[in-house]
Protein backbone atom coordinates (compact mmCIF):
# COMPACT_ATOMS: atom_id res chain seq x y z
CA UNK A 1 0.00 0.00 0.00
CA UNK A 2 1.39 3.20 -1.44
CA UNK A 3 1.94 6.36 1.21
CA UNK A 4 -0.12 8.64 -1.33
CA UNK A 5 -3.35 6.22 -0.95
CA UNK A 6 -2.89 6.57 2.80
CA UNK A 7 -2.76 10.30 2.69
CA UNK A 8 -5.80 10.40 0.16
CA UNK A 9 -7.84 7.88 2.23
CA UNK A 10 -6.85 9.76 5.65
CA UNK A 11 -7.89 13.33 3.92
CA UNK A 12 -11.72 11.58 2.89
CA UNK A 13 -12.01 10.02 6.19
CA UNK A 14 -11.33 12.95 8.09
CA UNK A 15 -13.57 14.92 5.73
CA UNK A 16 -16.20 12.36 6.54
CA UNK A 17 -15.44 13.41 9.70
CA UNK A 18 -16.20 16.94 9.59
CA UNK A 19 -19.38 16.41 7.47
CA UNK A 20 -20.80 13.91 10.20
CA UNK A 21 -20.21 16.52 12.91
CA UNK A 22 -22.06 19.69 11.22
CA UNK A 23 -24.86 16.73 10.51
CA UNK A 24 -25.09 15.50 14.14
CA UNK A 25 -25.09 19.23 15.05
CA UNK A 26 -27.78 19.72 12.67
CA UNK A 27 -29.98 16.64 13.82
CA UNK A 28 -29.64 18.03 17.25
CA UNK A 29 -30.93 21.06 16.25
CA UNK A 30 -33.69 19.75 15.24
CA UNK A 31 -34.49 17.11 18.26
CA UNK A 32 -36.14 20.23 20.21
CA UNK A 33 -34.35 19.56 23.56
CA UNK A 34 -34.33 22.41 25.52
CA UNK A 35 -30.62 21.56 27.42
CA UNK A 36 -28.63 24.12 28.55
CA UNK A 37 -25.16 25.09 26.92
CA UNK A 38 -23.35 23.24 30.04
CA UNK A 39 -25.17 20.27 29.49
CA UNK A 40 -24.35 20.52 25.54
CA UNK A 41 -20.84 20.65 26.30
CA UNK A 42 -20.79 18.24 29.02
CA UNK A 43 -22.94 15.53 26.46
CA UNK A 44 -20.68 16.71 23.75
CA UNK A 45 -17.52 15.13 25.33
CA UNK A 46 -19.44 12.49 27.26
CA UNK A 47 -17.85 9.44 25.09
CA UNK A 48 -14.84 10.51 26.02
CA UNK A 49 -15.35 9.12 29.39
CA UNK A 50 -14.54 6.00 27.48
CA UNK A 51 -10.99 6.43 28.46
CA UNK A 52 -11.31 4.92 31.66
CA UNK A 53 -11.50 1.41 29.76
CA UNK A 54 -7.81 2.12 29.78
CA UNK A 55 -7.37 1.40 33.55
CA UNK A 56 -7.94 -2.12 32.66
CA UNK A 57 -5.33 -2.29 30.17
CA UNK A 58 -4.84 -0.96 26.68
CA UNK A 59 -6.86 -3.94 24.97
CA UNK A 60 -10.11 -3.19 27.25
CA UNK A 61 -9.40 0.58 27.29
CA UNK A 62 -9.22 0.13 23.25
CA UNK A 63 -12.92 -1.61 22.79
CA UNK A 64 -14.69 0.42 25.23
CA UNK A 65 -13.38 3.84 23.05
CA UNK A 66 -13.96 2.03 20.33
CA UNK A 67 -17.26 0.65 20.84
CA UNK A 68 -18.12 4.41 21.80
CA UNK A 69 -17.03 6.06 19.19
CA UNK A 70 -18.45 4.45 15.99
CA UNK A 71 -20.37 6.40 13.82
CA UNK A 72 -23.45 3.85 14.70
CA UNK A 73 -23.43 4.15 18.24
CA UNK A 74 -24.52 7.80 17.93
CA UNK A 75 -26.86 7.04 14.92
CA UNK A 76 -28.58 3.92 17.23
CA UNK A 77 -29.08 6.70 20.12
CA UNK A 78 -30.87 8.86 17.46
CA UNK A 79 -33.26 6.80 15.80
CA UNK A 80 -34.14 5.15 19.32
CA UNK A 81 -34.85 8.43 20.41
CA UNK A 82 -36.28 9.72 17.17
CA UNK A 83 -38.82 6.33 16.96
CA UNK A 84 -40.20 6.21 21.04
CA UNK A 85 -41.08 10.00 20.76
CA UNK A 86 -37.67 11.04 23.10
CA UNK A 87 -36.57 14.44 21.98
CA UNK A 88 -33.60 14.25 24.93
CA UNK A 89 -32.54 10.51 23.55
CA UNK A 90 -32.09 12.34 19.96
CA UNK A 91 -30.36 15.34 20.92
CA UNK A 92 -28.08 12.93 23.20
CA UNK A 93 -27.40 10.88 19.97
CA UNK A 94 -26.95 14.10 17.89
CA UNK A 95 -24.34 14.98 19.98
CA UNK A 96 -22.93 11.91 20.40
CA UNK A 97 -22.45 11.55 16.76
CA UNK A 98 -21.35 15.07 16.65
CA UNK A 99 -18.56 14.21 18.80
CA UNK A 100 -17.57 11.02 16.81
CA UNK A 101 -17.44 13.27 13.53
CA UNK A 102 -15.63 15.96 15.46
CA UNK A 103 -12.59 13.43 16.66
CA UNK A 104 -12.35 11.98 13.20
CA UNK A 105 -11.86 15.58 12.11
CA UNK A 106 -9.00 16.07 14.48
CA UNK A 107 -7.43 13.05 12.79
CA UNK A 108 -8.46 10.47 16.28
CA UNK A 109 -9.49 7.77 15.04
CA UNK A 110 -9.72 4.33 16.29
CA UNK A 111 -7.36 2.88 18.51
CA UNK A 112 -5.26 0.04 17.73
CA UNK A 113 -5.11 -2.66 20.69
CA UNK A 114 -1.59 -2.66 21.00
CA UNK A 115 -0.53 1.02 21.44
CA UNK A 116 -3.09 4.30 22.24
CA UNK A 117 -0.70 6.80 20.19
CA UNK A 118 -1.47 4.35 16.77
CA UNK A 119 -5.39 4.21 14.80
CA UNK A 120 -6.87 3.99 12.04
CA UNK A 121 -6.39 7.63 10.66
CA UNK A 122 -2.06 6.78 11.88
CA UNK A 123 -0.49 8.09 15.10
CA UNK A 124 -1.43 10.88 17.08
CA UNK A 125 0.08 12.92 19.66
CA UNK A 126 3.95 12.69 20.32
CA UNK A 127 4.65 9.94 17.97
CA UNK A 128 3.31 11.50 15.31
Amino acid sequence: MSTDFNTTAIFWQRLEGALVFIFGLVLYAQAEAELSIWLVILAFFAPDLSFLGYTLGPKTGAVAYNIVHLYGFGAVVVMAGTFLGLPLLAALGALWLAHTGFDRLLGYGLKSETSFDLTHLGRIGRTA
